[in-house]
């Protein structure tokens, strides 16, 4: 992962950032699924997780020849007019590396009981509600991106946290989002 692209997202006052982002990561996510890649990763170099904001910069991490050829399959058709796409360049030599991973938050205790009844039939609302009470609803503060399932149809978000940087790189794969749980992406 010697390699980085930043797609900056123009100020639009008809958009907010927040809203350009989720489509933009939208977009990556669906080309990363058709290219059955694994070896894009992504950050948010102006995140600021006590906003929380995920900023105005999306940063692809890969290998040369990755991300050309990620630039070569036309995902942004429809963004253009959104973003900046800047060139691919090398990393800096004096980079850290930073995990960048999903945090899966069980927010809706509502959610969760229903989840629960279904998974345990014999298990009524009324259970369900003495086993998970509303007290166990867990808030989170980390920035996010609101995202539309493309199996389920869903709207879910997309917890990301960046992880403070570290000297040493781990090497390892990325999901269809371009995030891991183990390996890290140059931090600069």
């Amino acid at each position: 992962m010697n390699h980085y692209q930043d797609i900056k997202i123009q100020p639009d006052p008809e958009f907010l950032t927040p809203m350009l982002m989720n489509a933009l990561v939208a977009k990556l996510h669906h080309v990363l699924v058709q290219l059955n890649s694994n070896d894009i990763g992504i950050s948010f170099p102006d995140v600021d997780q006590k906003k929380p904001s995920l900023g105005d910069v999306l940063r692809l991490h890969g290998a040369a020849e990755t991300l050309q050829n990620l630039q070569m399959q036309n995902w942004l058709t429809g963004m253009r007019d959104h973003v900046e796409g800047r060139e691919i360049e090398l990393i800096p030599p004096n980079a850290q590396h930073c995990l960048v991973r999903r945090v899966q938050v069980k927010s809706s205790a509502t959610r969760l009981r229903r989840r629960y009844c279904k998974r345990h039939a014999d298990v009524t609302e009324q259970e369900a509600l003495k086993l998970i009470p509303d007290a166990l609803e867990k808030a989170s503060s980390l920035p996010y991106l609101q995202l539309k399932s493309e199996s389920t149809g869903q709207h879910f978000r997309l917890f990301i946290e960046h992880q403070p940087p570290q000297s040493q790189p781990i090497i390892g794969e990325f999901n269809c989002y371009g995030l891991s749980a183990k390996a890290t992406i140059p931090w600069f």
